[in-house]
């Protein structure tokens, strides 16, 4: 099966950055679930699970007219901060389902 890999960006920041975000921060979800974080970086882990529901989906080719083929954003939930994550798909990579649970 092929599943897109992702990169999760800090597209803005309309509040203050209470968590010490900066708009260009980013992770990755690469092979399907590994999660990689630049060094020396971090992530906010609020901010993450805003994202985290949408990945499986966002992983795989869906049809054109399906709403997360065309949808990339999330919102932060803190409201003080609101923080507006992309999520882009950066590359594919082949996996047999055997080797996955």
């Amino acid at each position: 099966m092929r599943l897109h890999n992702l990169r999760i960006v800090v597209e803005s920041i309309e509040g203050r950055s209470v968590c010490g975000m900066r708009v260009g921060d980013f992770c990755e979800v690469t092979n399907s679930s590994e999660l990689r974080i630049p060094e020396g970086k971090h992530f906010c882990m609020y901010a993450l699970a805003s994202a985290l529901p949408l990945l499986p989906a966002k992983q795989r080719d869906l049809p054109a007219g399906d709403w997360l083929e065309r949808d990339t954003r999330v919102a932060c939930p803190d409201p003080d901060e609101r923080v507006i994550l992309r999520i882009d798909r950066i590359g594919t990579v082949d996996l047999r389902s055997s080797d996955l649970t």
